[in-house]
């Protein structure tokens, strides 16, 4: 019972005293320094004045927990000018919500029509501000509709125009300025769904095509997004498709999401931290790459490269002399034409394409079909207008037949691009009198090149007998967005693998604490132990499974180390190390009862996405306490999936033949 009286009277702690108001009636006139306050006590309507304003500028606005982080303003181009306490907030005789000022000029209303005057307005739990009939509960406006730059998670972006109007995000035109800027964020339909942004009419950045998990353009989109995005599609009386985006990413309901597109054009990702405080955990510009159409036409952009801009293979600068100068907007052109194009063909070769991996696709996908199998080259070259290709298992095959523009090289994520070159431009044939000349060389090396490799031969003989078998590499090629790591910086992030950086050891073998050296990133590094009774396919089955899986509850594969008779696998450092610390080990804090529930839930969460939302699915086999990773926050992520088994989406069950877990 003492129990019990302790756990209700810290329960009861925590219960607010005092009710606070979210709704304004016909009866009721909102002054400052009042607020309406949502039930939850997140979010609040009130006014302000923007920080670091040098003028007596007051708004209507929602906030966040402070006034610092303002989602929505409504007067954003008619501010109060003369004092705050001069404004003032009511419904008015038609039923619209208006906003006025001391001189009982309107400064901004809702755009309800053919509304009783029996009406309210309430602020929701999710920044949502919604006129609707009391009578009926029909919402007649909300704010979601009418978005400034917060984009809040259960608002929509939306291709079609609602009430006239395309809902989109628009930037201040400063920090201390809420009025409408000159950068917009919105969902556009193309021939595939992408975001974008635009400064006033011209492009300044794309998130690249929709796959139906994640936008393609963005090279760090992975299971923290996948929990939450999603586009879904309305069809219209007249036969087209509009398209919306939303988006939840908030497990825990301590923690707030919402995107904020800045003055200067860049979208940020906010989360709510325990610290009460706003910490950016994405940002859409990182580089000068991330600028729309930076390298110009036929330009790749590389942020690690430098200069950051270069031609595509077969392409050369428009202008040389104002490339050289770093000027890159005039682009690339063609060396030589494709055969389809010559008018004088000199040989009967055949265009060929050259690969460019990891890339962000240019803009401008001209059409795609989703029949996997396609042979997306063969269509390609069957088109003459058609320049280049690429194939996503969500999208299909996607072409291009416009000027390519805003491609960019990753070094991570991405997908593979095809360049449609002319044979001349893939290493064709050599002239004539080259090829004579040639011929006793090329023999003379042929004969040394064959006493060596019977040389080489031998040798490989002598070490196939010494070394175990190795991974094939037709299987990493399954998986092309795994990063191999090479040994020795592994060496060097673990110190020599040492006994002072071991984290634990398992059945596969010991785990230690790394840092690499480049960014200090910190990491987990897996070594196959020479005696684990785990080897090559339990290796295999875990790069294959994780690689293409990505949850926030599942932990994050970031590459792979094969060298020798090595075998490693790198993960995300988990620096609460496993459940089980904490459930048996006594020297370990106890969880309460809020963090026990959180993690339960999140576990639930990642089993969820392996065995129905996923696209694979997956069943563990080998779930145990050990095998559940805390990251610095006590989220839980599910681990070690070398036993685990893919099933087929059209199976219900399958048989096993091998004893496997624990």
């Amino acid at each position: 019972m003492g129990s019990l009286a302790l756990l209700l009277t810290l329960f009861f702690c925590h219960v607010p005293t005092s009710t606070s108001l979210d709704t304004i009636t016909s009866s009721y006139i909102l002054k400052p320094p009042q607020t309406l306050s949502s039930s939850n006590g997140f979010f609040h309507l009130g006014f302000f004045s923007p920080t670091n304003s040098s003028t007596f500028s007051y708004y209507l606005g929602i906030w966040f927990m402070t006034k610092a982080s303002v989602v929505w303003v409504a007067n954003r181009n008619q501010p109060i000018n003369d004092s705050s306490s001069s404004g003032l907030l009511k419904i008015s005789k038609d039923g619209n919500l208006v906003l006025m000022n001391s001189n009982s000029v309107v400064l901004w209303s809702t755009t309800a029509s053919n509304i009783s005057s029996n009406t309210a307005a309430t602020l929701l739990d999710t920044g949502n501000l919604v006129l609707q009939e009391n009578s009926t509960g029909r919402i007649l406006w909300q704010s979601f509709e009418h978005p400034t730059n917060g984009y809040l998670q259960g608002m929509e972006l939306n291709t079609a125009n609602i009430n006239g109007e395309r809902i989109k995000l628009t930037s201040w035109r400063s920090p201390e300025d809420p009025s409408i800027g000159e950068f917009s964020a919105s969902l556009e339909r193309l021939n595939i769904p992408e975001v974008m942004i635009w400064r006033g009419s011209q492009p300044y950045w794309r998130s690249g095509p929709w796959n139906g998990e994640k936008f393609l353009g963005i090279s760090d989109m992975r299971s923290n997004f996948l929990s939450g995005f999603y586009i879904g599609e309305e069809n219209t009386d007249n036969g087209t498709s509009n398209y919306y985006l939303a988006y939840n990413l908030s497990s825990n309901p301590d923690t707030e999401y919402y995107y904020m597109l800045s003055a200067d054009g860049n979208l940020y990702e906010m989360y709510w931290d325990r610290d009460k405080s706003w910490l950016i955990s994405w940002k859409s510009e990182t580089s000068d790459c991330d600028v729309y159409g930076k390298c110009g036409e036929f330009g790749i952009c590389d942020p690690a490269s430098s200069p950051i801009c270069s031609c595509l293979r077969g392409y050369k600068p428009r202008n040389p002399e104002e490339w050289n100068k770093h000027n890159w907007s005039s682009g690339c052109v063609r060396k030589e034409p494709l055969q389809c194009e010559s008018k004088s063909v000199t040989n009967n070769k055949e265009d060929g394409f050259v690969k460019v991996q990891n890339a962000k696709v240019p803009a401008s996908i001209m059409w795609s079909t989703t029949n996997i199998g396609n042979d997306c080259g063969g269509d390609c070259l069957g088109n003459c207008s058609c320049i280049a290709y690429a194939y996503d298992a969500g999208t299909g095959c996607m072409f291009w037949s416009a000027n390519l523009i805003d491609i960019q090289s990753f070094s991570l994520g991405g997908i593979d691009l095809y360049i449609r070159l002319p044979n001349s431009e893939l290493g064709g044939d050599k002239k004539k009198d080259t090829v004579i000349i040639a011929v006793p060389v090329i023999v003379g090396m042929a004969i040394i090149l064959t006493c060596a490799y019977i040389f080489w031969k031998r040798i490989q003989i002598r070490e196939r007998v010494k070394n175990k078998p190795r991974v094939n590499d037709n299987d990493l090629g399954k998986v092309p967005e795994l990063f191999q790591f090479e040994f020795q910086r592994l060496v060097a992030a673990t110190n020599n693998f040492n006994q002072s950086n071991k984290l634990g050891e398992g059945g596969y073998g010991p785990v230690y604490k790394g840092t690499l050296l480049e960014d200090g990133q910190e990491i987990a590094v897996k070594r196959l132990s020479r005696s684990s009774g785990q080897g090559y396919e339990e290796f295999m089955n875990e790069i294959m499974v994780i690689s293409k899986l990505q949850h926030r509850n599942l932990v994050r594969l970031l590459g792979c180390c094969i060298e020798r008779d090595e075998k490693i696998l790198i993960y995300e450092y988990m620096p609460n190390k496993s459940l089980d610390a904490y459930m048996f080990d006594q020297s370990t804090r106890i969880l309460n009862w809020e963090e026990r529930f959180s993690i339960i839930e999140g576990i639930a969460r990642g089993l969820l996405y392996l065995h129905r939302d996923s696209r694979l699915r997956i069943i563990h086999r080998d779930l145990k306490m050990s095998n559940i990773l805390l990251d610095e926050e006590l989220n839980p992520k599910i681990a070690d999936f070398g036993l685990a088994k893919i099933f087929t989406r059209t199976q219900d069950m399958v048989n096993t033949r091998r004893v496997v877990g624990t």
